[in-house]
């Protein structure tokens, strides 16, 4: 490592320094060992911008009830820690020399070399491991974070199909990828919660309730997921289909959360923009928050536990050797927004050109019951309009989704939340016709039939 590279590498630990304990000793010292990362400068939204959220560097840290030390001392920089499903690896972001992009790295907590996963010009930052040795992370590409995942072979598949950025934030018990982007879809500038199946397919905003930021979502043992919600915290449950929110201190809950036990959390906080996270312990039951590890002057961010966890579901992938994809919705009318009866005629379809205007590829019509089946085109971003019978627009998606290569997707209904279920009918189009209306580029006529 050249000698100017050591010197900002040891600067940087000089003004981390060791943490303060908690003042609570007897709360800290029931804490298992565990990861954080240490920031002097943390911005938890700069990714949507396709940005660095840490512009000054950062460092990785081990601490357990006898010792504290940096984790990576001979790294430029090291973020993004996630501890493996059987507790004895460590994912991370890293960068060998300051001026390095981050890329993805791994090592064993016991000790030895980091070994690199991914090698390229641009960041690779925010892993997490999948189940079949398989890891999930996002990368920059063209000013843009792209979620890719690795298989064990080392080959990347890109998972994301939208203009903006997405970063994952989690996985789901189901073997889903949590992850957050901006609403609408990708062209907003708040953040909101979203998943993803690990080969691309079925993705959906996780609640239709939008509105404030809400981000750093990771689902408990319970099987709820807690999120930052603007000033606050909160949690969908099953049972409800809009978030709760929690009773505690306001301010800015912003590096990712660690279950230390049945509903008892690790998790940053600071009380004010200007002022730096600092590591808290928090049960759901209260509405306290307890210091475990501050710094002045630093972020105290990225809690992760050294322990052993259960590995998510395997998904299975019902992709086919297709060079487009299939979508059915049941029932436009189905939907958050109202529409008289008879009122949806036909559908539009758009995508965007490389200079991120939107492009017509299509029309198709709309049968009575509100049904429509069309083909679309893959791994691109697409955008659905409604439209009535004089071909004025009922209803245009503000943001876009994706299919991917060789999806079947079917829809209960038009931005009707992934919460409501299908009416037990078939629909009409598939009646008149199962062979879907073409819409895979901008010569596509309209199908026919419709009311």
């Amino acid at each position: 490592m050249p000698a100017r590279c050591i010197l900002l590498f040891c600067l940087l630990l000089l003004a981390i320094g060791p943490a303060r304990p908690a003042t609570d000793h007897s709360a800290l010292g029931q804490l298992p060992v565990f990861l954080y990362t240490a920031a002097k400068s943390y911005e938890p939204l700069a990714w949507m911008r396709g940005e660095d959220r840490f512009p000054s560097g950062a460092a990785i840290f081990l601490k357990n009830a006898n010792e504290e030390r940096a984790l990576l001392p001979d790294f430029g920089a090291s973020a993004d820690p996630v501890v493996s499903f059987d507790g004895k690896r460590v994912l991370f972001a890293g960068k060998t020399h300051a001026t390095d992009a981050w890329q993805i790295w791994e090592m064993l907590l016991a000790g030895g070399a980091p070994r690199q996963i991914t090698v390229g010009p641009e960041d690779c930052v925010r892993p997490f491991y999948l189940p079949d040795d398989r890891i999930v992370y996002a990368c920059k590409i063209a000013g843009r974070f792209v979620i890719e995942v690795k298989d064990a072979e080392g080959k990347p598949l890109a998972i994301t199909y939208m203009p903006g950025s997405a970063l994952p934030t989690g996985i789901f018990q189901d073997g889903r990828i949590l992850f957050s982007a901006a609403y609408p879809l990708g062209t907003g500038t708040a953040p909101e919660i979203y998943t993803v199946y690990a080969d691309g397919s079925g993705v959906e905003s996780y609640r239709c309730d939008h509105g404030h930021a809400r981000y750093s979502a990771t689902q408990g043992s319970s099987g709820d997921l807690l999120f930052a919600s603007g000033t606050t915290l909160a949690r969908f449950i099953s049972a409800r289909a809009q978030e709760q929110r929690f009773s505690v201190p306001a301010g800015e809950y912003g590096g990712d959360f660690a279950e230390t036990g049945a509903s008892e959390w690790l998790l940053s906080w600071r009380p004010r923009a200007n002022a730096t996270f600092r590591l808290m312990q928090w049960e759901q039951a209260s509405a306290a928050l307890q210091p475990a590890v501050i710094k002045a002057g630093v972020n105290i961010i990225q809690p992760a536990l050294v322990i052993p966890r259960r590995m998510p579901n395997r998904h299975p992938s019902g992709l086919h050797d297709w060079a487009n994809a299939n979508l059915l919705c049941l029932n436009a009318y189905t939907s958050k927004y109202p529409f008289p009866a008879g009122s949806i005629h036909s559908v539009r379809l758009y995508t965007r050109d490389f200079e991120g205007s939107p492009k017509l590829l299509g029309s198709a019509s709309v049968e009575r019951d509100g049904s429509f089946f069309v083909q679309v085109p893959a791994d691109r971003p697409l955008q659905i309009e409604l439209l009535d019978a004089a071909g004025k627009t009922l209803k245009r998606e503000a943001g876009f989704f994706w299919m991917r290569r060789g999806e079947q997707r079917g829809c209960v209904g038009c931005h009707a939340g992934p919460e409501t279920s299908p009416e037990n009918a078939v629909p009409l189009i598939l009646l008149k016709s199962t062979a879907p209306a073409d819409l895979t580029s901008v010569n596509a006529q309209n199908a026919s039939g419709g009311h």
